[in-house]
């Protein structure tokens, strides 16, 4: 408060001052909060977002009850019926082992999606709160953190993250883990961005005088700034995950034999181009179209936010 503003008078039957005046009275001009009906009224006016929420739905749905869905047991191996086209029996066909194409496609999902969720929640626990630490903070705590994360996105994502899963050990945690701490930069340089931005704002150094603590000021006010942004980098980050488990696994890195991965259909695809090439369209597909999916739906939830947020 400047010297030349006066002081706002105590509430009545209240001796502690300003201390007790609630922070809207104020008057700092804070962002109100999102209302819910408001965000689905507008996400409701993108077809685009609706369609592809729909698909993750279903490709949840099927991931989550996949051993009620698969036809066949996606590891059970009949050399008799290897290399097969589709067929009325096996609607897109067996691999190189005999095993069910659209069985082993239905329990990709399951592990694509859960490796996505891995990877995702690993970027955003690592790179959120550091990023809202070092906008806030400023000094050598700002310049030590983004040091780190600019050495992290100055290598190459899908190499480091191959020389992470080296390190580890193969296998879809570490590779997932590996994919979070790449990913987690994103998270990083978005939520310092936000954080700078509203820091010096009215309402902020009003909370400090109002003897706020640190961490109710980041989550009262600071992370409802930066969340609009985030979401969007959470939903490239899920879809750039998908296709990063896909190519670790393809190389033997990810998910290992005999589960079934899209990644790993599409090595074993690979390795059989000319005599099946049916094999590489199924899990082709799929990656294709989550990735387009999880970038639609975080990219209509974003303008949602920022559109209610607005008032327009």
């Amino acid at each position: 408060m400047s010297a030349n503003q006066t002081p706002s008078a105590p509430a009545p039957g209240n001796d502690s001052g300003l201390a007790e005046v609630p922070a809207a009275a104020i008057g700092t001009g804070e962002p109100e909060p999102v209302a819910a009906p408001g965000i689905l009224k507008s996400i409701v006016r993108r077809p685009a977002t609706i369609a592809a929420g729909v698909f993750l739905l279903v490709l949840t749905f099927i991931a989550i009850f996949a051993p009620a869905l698969a036809p066949y047991d996606p590891d059970v191996q009949n050399l008799l019926l290897r290399l097969r086209p589709p067929n009325a029996e096996h609607w897109l066909g067996t691999d190189d082992y005999g095993r069910d194409v659209l069985s082993r496609l239905i329990f990709g999902a399951r592990v694509s999606l859960w490796a996505a969720l891995q990877a995702a929640a690993v970027a955003l626990v690592l790179g959120l709160p550091l990023g809202m630490i070092a906008g806030y903070r400023g000094g050598w705590v700002d310049a030590i953190l983004t040091r780190i994360m600019d050495a992290l996105m100055s290598a190459p994502s899908l190499v480091l993250a191959i020389t992470i899963v080296a390190v580890l050990g193969a296998g879809i945690t570490n590779a997932m883990l590996a994919i979070g701490l790449v990913m987690a930069p994103r998270f990083f340089r978005v939520a310092r961005a936000g954080t700078m931005d509203v820091r010096h704002e009215t309402y902020i150094e009003a909370s400090i005088a109002l003897g706020c603590s640190t961490l109710r000021i980041a989550v009262r006010h600071v992370l409802p700034n930066v969340l609009p942004p985030i979401i969007l980098v959470i939903s490239v980050s899920l879809g750039t995950a998908v296709a990063a488990e896909a190519s670790l696994s393809f190389l033997g890195l990810g998910v290992q034999a005999p589960a079934a991965s899209w990644g790993s259909m599409l090595s074993t695809a690979s390795s059989n181009m000319r005599l099946a090439p049916y094999l590489v369209w199924p899990p082709g597909v799929m990656i294709f179209l989550a990735v387009l999916a999880f970038t639609y739906v975080g990219d209509g939830v974003r303008r949602a936010l920022v559109r209610t947020r607005s008032g327009n």
